[in-house]
């Protein structure tokens, strides 16, 4: 074997930052191009100023062997804990502090020990938040009319939930989105529906959601389990009803929700009515409105026959008012009249006995200048023109003369 040895010139010497550039492309080029799946028993974890986390992954048959793992709590969500089995999802890379590590996209725990102990930690997490309080949690609409389902459409669930929700009450429209319900793209396909649904219109938004899946083991379940899934049931615009599996099985979302179903089938029952008991209550109202109407219509009877005997009581009562009324009434007019005519009567004669022409008749004359009547010879004078009316007929006259008291007399 021969070893050759090149010689060293400035151009192929490498900084420590070229040669992990190097070294990375080499990683890039030679692992595949999804992540890489790395699972093991998690020891030194640590999370530094609340967002990144870093930890070892240890390979229980070989205590030498491990893994430095780097992650951010951005992307990695839930509680671990060392001593815990985790599966690693991420690249491998070659870090300038000469570190070699996997640069972790997300995790979860591993076998029913890991995945229970995740599970209790995690929920007590969150019901010290006051995601589970029962104060907080929403009613649903009696007769929503667009329901959001997100399930899997390969799934019992889906077929069992719309069975017994067109059992129940037909018609009402449903918008489906299809997610996988378990496995590493569970969580993402499942907050992505959630944010599809809460960004719809006011008018196209469901009123309600129904998250749900058939039973399973803890890692089945895992993706329900999922602290992002459970914040986003919590954060939902619209009310959540999260039904899995058998009534055995419990979510974290199940305890966030706003109503639990113990199934999917229960799931439908929670939030459409049964058409049949609907219209049974339907007709109980009716014969119950119908009962109260005829007892109204008879109450109201009886008070419109005491109403009526009152009303002619009442009427008889007025009407002898009335006849006493009229009565003096026709008495005091005939009493007024009498007077009146007598009044009349008595002016009739006395304008009579004043009346001038009869004056005149009994040979009286009256004596007018200028359209003044004359009744003393003094404003007349001589020359002076008048009218004379008798009791038959009038004439005009000239003054010749006055007499009386030494003055002239008329001609």
């Amino acid at each position: 074997m021969s070893i050759i040895r090149t010689s060293v010139t400035t151009e192929n010497i490498l900084s420590v930052s070229q040669y992990l550039q190097i070294v990375n492309a080499v990683l890039r080029e030679h692992v595949p191009s999804q992540e890489i799946v790395v699972e093991g028993e998690i020891s030194g974890f640590t999370i530094k100023d609340g967002k990144w986390i870093i930890f070892d992954l240890k390979d229980e048959n070989d205590p030498k062997a491990k893994v430095a793992c780097f992650a951010t709590t951005f992307k990695v969500t839930g509680v671990f804990e060392n001593g815990m089995r985790a599966r690693v999802f991420g690249y491998p890379a070659v870090k300038p502090w000469s570190t070699f590590q996997i640069d972790v996209q997300t995790m979860e725990p591993v076998g029913e020990g890991a995945l229970k102990r995740a599970y209790e930690m995690l929920k007590k997490k969150l019901e010290a938040e006051g995601l589970f309080d029962q104060a907080r949690k929403r009613g649903l609409p009696k007769f929503p009319d667009r329901i959001g389902l997100i399930t899997s459409r390969d799934a019992a669930a889906y077929g069992d939930f719309l069975r017994i929700l067109n059992n129940r009450w037909s018609g009402v429209e449903v918008l489906f989105a299809h997610v996988r319900v378990q496995g590493k793209e569970a969580v993402p396909e499942i907050l992505a529906a959630f944010d599809a649904f809460n960004a719809m219109g006011e008018d196209e938004r469901p009123d309600v959601l129904v998250l749900t899946r058939g039973g399973g083991s803890l890692e089945d379940l895992h993706a329900f389990n999922d602290e992002q899934v459970a914040r986003a049931v919590y954060g939902s615009r619209i009310p959540v009803v999260v039904g899995v599996g058998h009534e055995r099985d419990e979510s974290l979302c199940d305890y966030v929700a706003d109503i639990r179903a113990s199934t999917p089938s229960n799931a439908a029952e929670r939030v459409v009515p049964n058409r049949r008991d609907v219209e049974s209550e339907v007709s109980m109202m009716a014969r119950r409105v119908m009962d109260q109407m005829d007892s109204m219509l008879a109450e109201r009877g009886l008070v419109v026959a005491r109403a009526t005997r009152a009303v002619g009581f009442l009427l008889d009562r007025e009407r002898q008012r009335l006849a006493v009324a009229t009565s003096r009434l026709t008495d005091g007019f005939s009493s007024w009249h009498t007077r009146i005519r007598d009044r009349v009567t008595g002016a009739e004669r006395v304008l009579k006995q004043i009346d001038p022409k009869r004056v005149l008749s009994r040979g009286y004359a009256i004596v007018t200048s200028g359209g003044r009547v004359l009744s003393d010879a003094s404003s007349i004078e001589v020359g002076g023109e008048i009218a004379v009316q008798l009791g038959r007929g009038a004439f005009d006259a000239e003054v010749l003369r006055k007499n009386g008291s030494g003055k002239q007399k008329l001609i």
